[in-house]
């Protein structure tokens, strides 16, 4: 079973969306590691260190996420972990276009940026084709496809 970190990084106290996301990663066949609310960057780096994690997922609501992010990317190649990162949530104060929050998160060196409306299935089915995954729909529908 594949290990993730997830947390609400920073100061951000919001605690619904990481309760939803770990049941939908959890019921996915993920182990998660729940850091809860108000997370540091250390604490996600030392998570994924002592869990062997694969990927470390960060929510942020209260639109200081950039803040908070400053050299996470760093720390995480700091500590020699190999990780894919993902960030979510309501991640800029007054954001006019999305898509210029996701450049500004990938240029902090995330994987993958998702915002507050994004569907939990969509992360998982992301997280799994970044990891190699391969879903027991997709495995079957290829098997039929081949034995057709």
């Amino acid at each position: 079973m594949r290990t993730v970190i997830l947390g609400v990084i920073g100061s951000d106290a919001h605690v619904v969306g990481i309760t939803i996301l770990e049941r939908a990663f959890e019921a996915a066949g993920f182990n998660v590691v729940n850091l809860g609310v108000q997370s540091s960057q250390s604490e996600f780096i030392d998570a994924a260190d002592e869990h062997d994690a694969e990927a470390i997922l960060v929510s942020s609501l209260y639109g200081h996420a950039e803040q908070d992010c400053q050299g996470f990317q760093q720390q995480i190649n700091e500590a020699g972990l190999d990780v894919t990162t993902y960030i979510g949530g309501n991640l800029a104060v007054g954001q006019d276009s999305f898509e210029e929050t996701r450049e500004t998160f990938k240029a902090l060196g995330f994987d993958r940026v998702f915002d507050s409306e994004t569907d939990p299935e969509e992360a998982i089915e992301a997280l799994k084709a970044d990891l190699g995954h391969r879903s027991r729909e997709e495995a079957s529908s290829e098997k039929v496809q081949l034995g057709s």
